[in-house]
């Protein structure tokens, strides 16, 4: 299993507002040679590091894709070119993020690129709901935990929902 996750938090001036615009980037990932399977469902979360920053548009995906984990990567980080994102501090608001989570279950460690699982996945409420919506059963493929069990240990104030 492949998964990436999507967030934005800002429109873009061609798709609108960020569910509009992570849509199209996830749509326009076909041309750089991976497939969606399936998506789960859309979830807002406040800005991490609290801020004043809009929420945030969330999801995760799984997709398919002959690519190398190097590969994909680089195709993630066309397609958010694409879509107007211009990379400046850590956790600034954006047009389009997209992230590789797990290159079915690939452990890289940290140093290498892309650093596998993600490094920050399970602290994450705004990418592991969404998760278990897509794949209960899923488990963290460095420290084996499922994905019911990272959900139980995060932090109460990290704030996502589901949206309708």
């Amino acid at each position: 299993m492949i998964l990436i996750g999507l967030g934005a938090n800002l429109p873009s001036a061609e798709h609108g507002p960020p569910q509009a615009t992570l849509a199209a980037a996830l749509d326009s990932l076909l041309a750089e040679g991976v497939t969606t399977l399936r998506r789960s469902p859309w979830y807002e979360s406040a800005p991490v590091p609290p801020s004043g920053q809009p929420w945030y548009v969330n999801a995760v995906a799984e997709v398919e894709s002959r690519l190398n984990p190097q590969a994909l990567l680089a195709a993630l980080l066309n397609v958010e070119v694409g879509f107007g994102r211009v990379r400046g501090a850590r956790n600034a608001s954006r047009t389009v993020d997209l992230d590789l989570l797990d290159y079915r279950g690939l452990v890289t460690g940290p140093g290498r690129r892309p650093e596998l699982p993600h490094p920050r996945l399970h602290e994450r409420a705004f990418v592991l709901l969404p998760l278990r919506d897509l794949a209960p059963g899923w488990r963290h493929p460095a420290s084996g935990r499922t994905v019911e069990t990272l959900i139980d240990g995060l932090d109460r104030q990290d704030a996502a929902r589901r949206l309708p």
